[in-house]
Parts: C-alpha cells; structure tokens; sequence
C-alpha cells in the first residue's frame, strides 16, 4: 500500500530541481552550493594582485637593495652585500633620512594640534547641516586635484604671493624676514623654505587627521566629561587626564597617515622648498638620473621599516579601533 501524498513531499519535491544545462547555469549552480568557491571566486582576483603586483614588486625592491652598484662600471652587480645598506650610514644620506623623518614628525605633531579643536567641535557640538557642512568643508579639499592644490600654494607662498602682501599691508613684514632669516628653516621666501614644504604638507594631510581623530572624539561618552566635572576638575584637567587618553587612539591612527604619506611624498618638497632632498626625492633621483637602483630601493626600505614599527606601536595603542 502505498504512503499518502502530502503537500509537504510536493513541496519537498518542487524544491529539488534537476540540474540546468549549459555550462554557466552549472557554475551557478555550483556557487549556490558551495558557498567556499564563490568566496574564492570574489577574493582570488584581488588577493592575486595584491600578492603579484604589491607584494611582488615589494620583495623585487628588497632583492634589489643587497646588490650593488660597480664604481668603474656603474653596473649593477648581483651579488648578495650590505654594501648598499652601509651607504645609507654616509653623512649626506644619513642627513636626508633625519631630514624627512623630523618633518614627517613636524607635520604629524601640528596636525594633530590643528586638527583637536575641530574634530573636538564636529563630535560634540555640530548637529544636522553644520555636521554636514562640517564633512563637506573637510572632505572638499581632497576632491581636488593633488597637483593643483600644490602649485596653488606655490603661488600662495611666493615673494609675490598673496601671504606676502598681506604681511605687507598690515605691517608685519619685518615679523616674516625675521622668520625667513632662521638659518636652516628659512630662505629667501616662503616657497623656497622649509616653513613652505611644512605648511602645505599640513594642509594637504590634515583631513586624514580630523576624520579618525573625530570619530574617537564621538566614542567618548558625555558622562565621563560631567563626571569629570562633577568631582571638581578644571576644563585643562579634563582634556589632560579624561579626554586626551581616551582619544589617543584616534590621534595615533591620524599620524599614521600623515606620518607615512609626509615620509614618501616627493613632489611637495620638489616644487615647495630649498634644494637638500628628502627621501622620495633621493629615490627618484638615485632610480633614474643617477641610475644608482640598488641604493634607491635600500633607500625606499628605510620608511618601510618605520611604519614597520610604528604600525605595530599604532595597534598596541588601539589606533585600528579609530579608522
């Protein structure tokens, strides 16, 4: 005697379909049920590209920075040394390393000053329109084209810039020769000095400080500050001991980009600043007119080193928790 026929077996039935033909609905249907391969199929492509062109190109580098170059020759010799690294430790190379370091620190640290107040006002004050017109005014600057930004500043800085008859018009000038005068960080004007290189360095990479720094500054609940309050402390105590610890997070996850974008840029010291190199500089300078390769990857994998370490003092710190 055969079993009833319910409408939970028809449905049972309807739901198991045969196999489709052709060959794409068979991979369809292969993708529906093995959800691994279709997460292969999404991530393989970029995941190669990244290990190909990325990773790639950063152990070529490496490779090439144990060569060295011949000094009758100028051929390259492929022969493992640390000859190449040793010729970072010359003055003039060593100097240039220093040099970007001090600057990309410089910038980080007035960045982050800048950048307080404002992520400070966005996270506790801004509401509706003037949170948006908070994110438009800083995200506007990044819309526009990298170059622009900086010739425009280069004309901004100039003897005969703009800066320049300001200071003139209200007096001041005196103030900036002075400043212009400080050895080493002055020059002749503004575009043509270290001043010039550090202020567009600060503006080009403070939004990328405001944004986390803005978004750790929301994280931090109101009732800590009022009970701050609460038990007596002054405003300055406050931002001491409450709310800069627990905005460091986003302080350090904003220095890691303009840190690290201050460290490899070279075309804001190529056009803003005095003619001594910084290590983008020296990396093109070494790869192409001097053809010096070996030495432009040894120096390329000097700021892969700091961010190394710095990157890993950043996540001690909670600094990912902020991006």
């Amino acid at each position: 005697m055969s079993a009833p026929v319910t409408s939970a077996t028809v449905t049972s039935a309807a739901a198991i379909l045969p196999p489709r033909a052709g060959l794409l609905a068979r991979f369809s249907d292969l993708l529906w049920r093995r959800p691994s391969v279709l997460l292969a199929v999404l991530l393989g492509p970029p995941l190669l590209w990244l290990g190909i062109v990325y990773l790639g190109s950063l152990v070529a580098l490496l490779a090439q920075s144990f060569f060295s170059i011949d000094e009758f020759s100028g051929l390259i010799r492929y022969q493992f040394t640390f000859k190449t690294y040793g010729e970072l430790f010359h003055p003039a190379n060593l100097d240039i390393i220093v040099r970007t370091v001090l600057m990309a620190a410089s910038v980080t640290v007035a960045s982050a000053v800048v950048a307080f107040p404002i992520a400070y006002y966005a996270a506790r004050y801004a509401r509706g329109r003037w949170k948006a017109f908070f994110y438009l005014g800083v995200m506007l600057p990044l819309w526009s084209s990298y170059l622009v930004k900086v010739y425009a500043w280069k004309l901004i800085l100039a003897k005969e810039g703009i800066l320049t008859w300001a200071f003139a018009k209200v007096g001041l000038m005196p103030v900036l020769d002075a400043v212009l005068a400080i050895p080493v960080i002055g020059g002749n004007s503004l575009s043509v000095s270290y001043i010039g290189t550090f202020l567009v360095f600060v503006y080009v990479w403070l939004p990328y400080m405001i944004l986390p720094m803005q978004a750790a500054l929301e994280r931090v609940p109101a009732s800590l500050l009022e009970a701050s309050a609460d038990q007596g402390a002054v405003p300055s105590q406050t931002l001491r001991h409450v709310l800069l610890p627990l905005a460091l997070p986003g302080v350090v996850a904003g220095s890691i980009f303009t840190f690290s974008l201050t460290l490899g840029d070279y075309i804001i010291p190529q056009i803003i600043g005095s003619s001594r190199l910084f290590i983008g500089q020296a990396v093109y300078a070494h790869q192409g007119t001097a053809g010096n390769i070996p030495l432009a990857a040894a120096f390329t994998v000097v700021p892969v080193v700091i961010m190394g370490f710095y990157l890993w003092g950043a996540k001690r710190m909670g600094a990912f928790d902020a991006l």
